[in-house]
């Protein structure tokens, strides 16, 4: 059956439109659901892409995690702002996400690290993510000293390492149908604050 977006059908919340979507994906059995593409700006002013995973969402906005001081942790630290991208070619949907993005509390990124493995712990205090380095040999040293550092230890996370909440001021649902001519919905903020849906040329 052929899939529509109608403005009458969407719900007047975006974060709960986007559950309505998650839930169907998951359904679907789509591998890695909470994949997603996150563009920022560099240095120069340009734009910079990579696909990172979605750790979480609410009202508040939606989180991942990384290195503070990868490329991408220092350009959200001068330029504050991104652009999320969902891609499900399984149900020809899109999401795109646009907004303002902050640093979690400490807590929460520390709750999050708990719970991951412990080779993902090591992981995150040896590597220098995004610096060139000379060799995998010199990872590899890096991840192995790191173990070393804290066998029959608690591994605590490092200052270094932690959760972004990306909150939304603008987001489109893009509906693939035949011949091009596709819904996309967007919702944005109006002048008082609350969202406004619009339908979209394809």
């Amino acid at each position: 059956m052929m899939e529509t977006l109608e403005e009458n059908q969407v719900s007047a919340d975006p974060v709960e439109q986007f559950e309505r979507w998650w839930d169907n994906a998951i359904n679907s059995g789509i591998d890695e659901i909470n994949a997603m593409t996150l563009a920022t700006v560099n240095e120069s002013g340009l734009p910079d892409a990579r696909v990172v995973l979605l750790k979480g969402y609410g009202q508040e906005g939606f989180v991942f995690f990384t290195n503070y001081q990868s490329a991408k942790g220092r350009q959200l630290d001068v330029h504050p702002y991104a652009c999320l991208v969902f891609y499900w070619k399984e149900l020809e949907r899109q999401v795109r996400i646009e907004g303002r993005v902050s640093k979690i509390a400490d807590n929460e990124s520390e709750s999050y690290f708990l719970s991951r493995p412990e080779g993902s712990k090591i992981g995150a205090w040896a590597s220098p993510q995004s610096q060139v380095i000379p060799d995998r040999h010199f990872l590899e040293k890096l991840a192995i000293d790191a173990g070393y550092r804290f066998e029959g230890k608690f591994i605590e996370r490092p200052p270094h390492w932690g959760g972004f909440c990306v909150k939304p001021s603008r987001v489109e649902f893009w509906q693939g149908r035949p011949s091009r001519l596709h819904d996309r919905i967007r919702y944005s903020h109006d002048d008082s604050g609350l969202w406004k849906i619009e339908r979209l040329a394809p």
